[in-house]
């Protein structure tokens, strides 16, 4: 893929986006975004400080009084705009994901950039459609009806592992309903967050309406989350981190949503199409090399299965293609730093003190020894409370675990502390619906796992926290509920009154 735009021109006044304007932080301190796939300087630049946090908040409040009283039907039309915007630089986007990332340059183009167009179409039409209890008389002598109103400024941050949908998720919900936003990208993967502002001013938004800070997370997003002007906060990452941003937040009553970690069980019960959940597994344990919250992490496979999954699932997994992010042939690109290769080699170093690790795990050598490449890695043999099964590794690592009773097998696909997403293999409409009705996930998929759709909502249970990204639930989050009541009496001593004072008459 031809690259059609230099990244350091088009962000050499800096990596801060505030109030319409790209600019340099002013901390004092530079960070590097790498190539994961060869280690080379992509672009250097100034961290943001608490002031620069500071300017983009105000900006935010500053833009809100205007856009929160725009009609529903402009910030439609302005939606609808943006979503042209992204169609039309939809090859930019794909580059610098795949550039910052090392996403394979397949998924960024057929899943990571169309994903975020129809979220943006998607959103520009929700925000058309603001729903409440209907207007009556609930009382007899009063009318009451809902509103649903924009709440203010909110500070969102973002993970680094899709830099560009995730910036999405949490834009278009907040300023479709009238809010405007400060979003915190992580350091590594700053370039796609910053664009996608810039294509929001390129479709018309006003200045102020979206910002972006790229700083530390112990300076910048905790004085964000922290921040007087900012009345809710909206976080993806780690379930560790999220609770430190729960306690910045509750501290001054804001509303919080938090998508967190994940440790997705594949359960496979012993009906299922064995070839159907082979493939199904080695891409849902692989999509953007494992780094993915709902990544199929523990398959649960019911023993007269088992031996037959493992072999097949070793096979698939070794015709896997490893290599250059940016040729349309690769399967598996690297991890997002060598920091993170070596984390998740580092797990399954130590699972083979007790499990046995079937194919992969290693770090492949020749040509792409620079980057931060890990093959793909089937473990097996491992103890149910096991670092490798309780753990959230976030990497092309899948562990499979035999079970015998359907109700030992959604026993153990329940037995962690997350509870994001999972899935159920069955040929059985029954037994898969008593799967979906008791895995505590916040999706369960049934002989697929991994699509993800704007329409339906996406987010956690237990430690995988709590609200929701993408569809009408998300959209709702951001609106503040208002009941509006109307006396229709006329009366001036209302017989209520007479509980608080005076005799009835």
């Amino acid at each position: 893929m031809v690259n059609r735009f230099q990244v350091k021109d088009r962000f050499a006044d800096g990596a801060q986006y505030i109030d319409g304007q790209l600019r340099s932080g002013t901390s004092g301190q530079s960070h590097t975004v790498v190539d994961p796939a060869t280690g080379e300087e992509v672009l250097t630049y100034e961290l943001a400080s608490t002031a620069d946090v500071d300017e983009a908040v105000a900006a935010a409040k500053r833009a809100f009084p205007a856009w929160s009283a725009a009609t529903p039907g402009e910030r439609s039309d302005a939606l609808h705009r943006l979503a042209a915007v992204l169609a039309e630089q939809a090859e930019d986007f794909a580059y610098a994901e795949s550039l910052q990332c090392g996403k394979p340059i397949k998924l960024s183009t057929e899943f990571d950039v169309p994903g975020t167009i129809d979220n943006t179409a998607f959103f520009a039409g929700a925000a058309r459609h603001l729903q409440g209890q209907a207007a009556a008389e609930y009382s007899g002598d009063h009318t009451s009806y809902v509103r649903r109103e924009a709440i203010g400024v909110v500070g969102s941050i973002a993970p680094w592992n899709y830099p560009l949908q995730m910036a999405a998720w949490k834009i278009l919900p907040a300023i479709a309903a009238g809010n405007t936003i400060v979003l915190k990208p992580a350091e590594l993967t700053p370039l796609t967050s910053l664009m996608f502002a810039q294509a929001a001013k390129d479709a018309g938004l006003p200045d102020g309406v979206v910002n972006i800070v790229t700083g530390a997370g112990r300076d910048a997003g905790e004085h964000l989350v922290g921040h007087p002007d900012v009345v809710m906060t909206s976080f993806t990452g780690s379930t560790a981190v999220g609770k430190r941003v729960a306690e910045i937040a509750t501290a001054t009553v804001k509303r919080l949503h938090l998508e967190l970690g994940g440790k997705a069980p594949f359960l496979v019960f012993d009906d299922a199409d064995l070839e159907a959940a082979a493939h199904g597994a080695v891409a849902a344990s692989l999509i953007n090399t494992g780094q993915d919250c709902t990544a199929a992490t523990r398959a649960y496979v019911q023993r007269p299965l088992h031996d037959a999954f493992v072999a097949r699932v070793a096979e698939l997994m070794e015709t896997v293609r490893l290599g250059d992010p940016f040729d349309p042939a690769t399967d598996l690109g690297p991890l997002v730093s060598h920091a993170q290769r070596d984390r998740v080699a580092g797990f399954v170093e130590r699972a083979r003190g007790y499990a046995t690790v079937v194919t992969g795990g290693e770090v492949p050598g020749g040509e792409l020894a620079e980057g931060a490449y890990y093959r793909p890695t089937l473990v097996c043999g491992a103890a149910q409370d096991s670092e490798v099964v309780q753990s959230e590794i976030f990497g092309p690592v899948l562990v499979v675990l035999p079970f015998d009773t359907d109700d030992e097998g959604i026993a153990l696909a329940n037995d962690t502390p997350y509870g994001l997403a999972a899935s159920a293999w069955s040929r059985d409409v029954y037994r898969a619906g008593r799967a979906t009705r008791e895995i505590k996930a916040g999706c369960v998929w049934v002989n697929d796992h991994i699509p993800i759709i704007s329409e339906m909502p996406h987010g956690g249970y237990k430690a995988s926290g709590f609200g929701k990204d993408m569809s009408a639930y998300s959209f709702e989050e951001y609106t503040q509920v208002k009941h509006v009541m109307y006396d229709n009496t006329a009366v001036a001593a209302k017989d209520w009154h007479r509980t608080i004072f005076g005799d009835r008459t």
